[in-house]
């Protein structure tokens, strides 16, 4: 062992591991920092520190063999016996990967030694205000918390429609978990007194059945926000998730000031979310979003949707220049007001998608929706549409992946499940489509776009 420490001594590996120690802490150092800032996914970051402790064997390999002098880079000149020398790189290549794993132990962030699955499914909260027309106030409240939830990219968010299947049931927590494929599982309640607001909440670990955490809330109804910003900075911290900059500036924006124009809001988001989409539900949305901007001039989110909601009413029954009209200056109102407001990127990207005819408009559609899915990392919507256009322009392979992707986010939502099994058709995977179509019915036996959809797989 003398001889191998003599050598490392003379070879001045010493001193290139220092130097490599330093600046690899350096890179991590800010990679830590900068990575977060520009919203780049973890797995990035943690591919440059494995990439680092891989290096550093290499590192000090090279370091032995070669000298860098005035003249140049040159090979070492060697002293030894070929026997040591042999044993004395093995001795080196064997101390820098110990070194390379022991340090990756204590850098490498906790998800790669223990991963903590970081899903959860928000289910509909109960009612306990004294008026139960307040139901939809509940809703909105849970609504919104998921809303909030799904903001942040580093969790998985199963979508509204999905999680309201379960409303009024008393299914098993596990079985819920399993279905929705979330290893966590949100429960709460809502009281409603005059302008007071108490909001009760519990997480639950669906594995186990075991309580995670639980908290309670009791704000006025103009601070009803507060309530959904702190339970999704805990809940975040629960689960180990991580925020950008940009995720915790829209979790602490408020959505509007007046409390009316909100509760408008809530009820008009409750209708849109309905899975049938029936157009008295979406006149009526329309109506209530309307009625929620002019109480609120400055009520971006609203105008958002009401420019969804006139894309959709423009795309299904009313395709005239006068409802394309209404639908855009909605939309340009709510950049207008928030320019970064991801529902605005995904109604316009849906602008582009039904209203407009031009050559470039399926790719303009998708680069709004792009944008819209970096603002909006959980949204089930947002990758049915991208789906939607690539199978319009024939990427049968992409528009599947968005579907599945859509599928993961909104597990029981007939319509993504449908959408998911006309892929599967027009691809003649039948087996695929049909196991979609039975499974769509067995959660809504009562959805006759699901039957139609079975015949005609018949058919085929």
């Amino acid at each position: 062992m003398s001889s191998f420490f003599e050598e490392v001594q003379r070879r001045k590996v010493y001193r290139v591991a220092a130097a490599y120690i330093i600046a690899a802490g350096f890179i991590i150092q800010i990679g830590s920092a900068v990575f977060p800032a520009w919203e780049l996914p973890n797995w990035a970051f943690r591919l440059v520190v494995v990439l680092l402790l891989i290096g550093f064997p290499i590192a000090l390999i090279l370091a032995w063999a070669y000298d860098i002098t005035p003249q140049g880079i040159k090979v070492t000149p060697e002293t030894s016996p070929t026997s040591h020398r042999r044993r004395n790189l093995a001795l080196l290549g064997a101390s820098g990967i110990i070194i390379s794993a022991a340090a990756g132990f204590f850098l490498l962030p906790p998800a790669l030694a223990h991963k903590v699955d970081k899903s959860i499914a928000v289910l509909p909260f109960d009612n306990l205000s004294q008026e139960k027309e307040n139901a939809f106030f509940a809703d909105g409240i849970q609504d919104d918390i998921l809303t909030n939830l799904s903001k942040i990219g580093d969790l998985k968010v199963i979508s509204r429609t999905s999680v309201m299947s379960y409303r009024g049931k008393t299914a098993n927590v596990r079985e819920i978990g399993k279905a929705l494929g979330v290893s966590a599982l949100l429960e709460g309640s809502v009281r409603r007194e005059g302008n007071r607001v108490r909001v009760n909440v519990q997480l639950i670990n669906a594995n186990n059945d075991e309580h995670i955490w639980a908290n309670s809330y009791e704000r006025d109804l103009t601070d009803v926000f507060a309530i959904q910003t702190d339970l999704a900075h805990e809940i975040a911290d629960v689960l180990q998730a991580k925020l950008s900059p940009i995720e915790k500036a829209q979790l602490e924006r408020k959505p509007t000031q007046n409390s009316e124009a909100y509760l408008v809001f809530m009820q008009a988001h409750e209708l849109l979310k309905r899975p049938d989409k029936f157009r008295s539900d979406t006149m009526k949305a329309e109506e209530l979003l309307e009625r929620a901007t002019t109480l609120d001039p400055n009520f971006a989110l609203a105008f958002a949707h009401l420019g969804g909601v006139e894309n959709w009413i423009f795309h299904s029954y009313d395709p005239t220049t006068a409802r394309r009209d209404k639908a855009k200056a909605a939309i340009d109102r709510a950049f207008q007001l928030q320019p970064d407001c991801g529902d605005a990127h995904l109604a316009r990207g849906f602008f582009y998608y039904y209203c407009d005819t031009d050559d470039q408009h399926y790719q303009r559609a998708l680069d709004e929706l792009a944008v819209a899915q970096r603002s909006l990392p959980n949204d089930s919507e947002v990758y049915m549409a991208i789906g939607a256009i690539q199978r319009r322009q024939g990427k049968w392979t992409e528009s599947t992946q968005n579907l599945e992707k859509a599928v993961a986010l909104d597990p029981q939502n007939v319509w993504v499940l449908q959408n998911l099994a006309f892929n599967y058709v027009a691809t003649k995977d039948y087996q695929h489509a049909e196991e979609l179509i039975d499974r769509g019915i067995a959660v809504d036996p009562h959805a006759f776009s699901l039957r139609g959809a079975k015949a005609m797989l018949a058919i085929q």
